[in-house]
């Protein structure tokens, strides 16, 4: 499937929007990808996260791990693909944690799944978890790469699309200076 066709499913399901938007980093878009959007519909999430399973199925994978909200739906459905365990982060007061029994180790090569990646800043909480557990990181996937190739990420991105999604500073934000349209914030980071 082509990164076309990705962007194409990602708009039929309403996961693309256009708008206002508070991002997670504090920053300002027009522009947001609501992937529980596509997520709600199992055969085109299966569609969309079977390109990108593909480029890792001869990796050594034993655990597929996604840290909550966004990468539990995902690391489920690429788990599934793979036939390997799904487990999930999850936020304690904020902060990533490793719960519900699940359990990693040495001797496990995980790779960590999200729906978005922009900053990587809950990859690398999943990441400082899991390592300091005694497990080894090889990679993240997600459906949508925000990175723009300026990811502070030392592990292999695989994503089913690249996107280059501009983000504002608020002092910076042209549709805050508009003032026709409030910032909504979709995304499930307290800040």
């Amino acid at each position: 499937m082509s990164e076309e066709n990705v962007r194409k499913i990602l708009k039929e399901t309403d996961a693309f929007l256009e708008g206002h938007f508070l991002l997670s980093s504090g920053r300002h878009s027009n522009q947001y990808v609501q992937c529980a959007k596509l997520l709600r519909f199992p055969d085109k999430a299966k569609e969309v996260l079977k390109e990108v399973t593909d480029k890792i199925k001869d990796l050594p994978i034993t655990k597929v791990c996604g840290p909550a909200m966004g990468g539990v739906i995902v690391s489920y459905e690429v788990a599934r693909q793979l036939n390997k365990e799904s487990i999930f982060t999850e936020r304690v007061d904020n902060k990533m944690a490793l719960r519900r029994g699940f359990e990693v180790g040495e001797g496990d090569n995980i790779i960590i799944t999200e729906d978005v990646v922009t900053t990587g800043k809950s990859t690398m909480e999943t990441v400082k978890v899991l390592e300091g557990m005694g497990a080894k990181v090889i990679g993240v996937l997600c459906i949508v790469d925000r990175t723009g190739g300026k990811s502070a990420l030392d592990i292999p991105i695989y994503s089913a699309i690249k996107l280059d999604i501009i983000s504002y500073d608020k002092d910076e934000c042209p549709l805050c200076k508009e003032g026709k349209l409030p910032a909504i914030k979709p995304g499930s980071r307290k800040f």
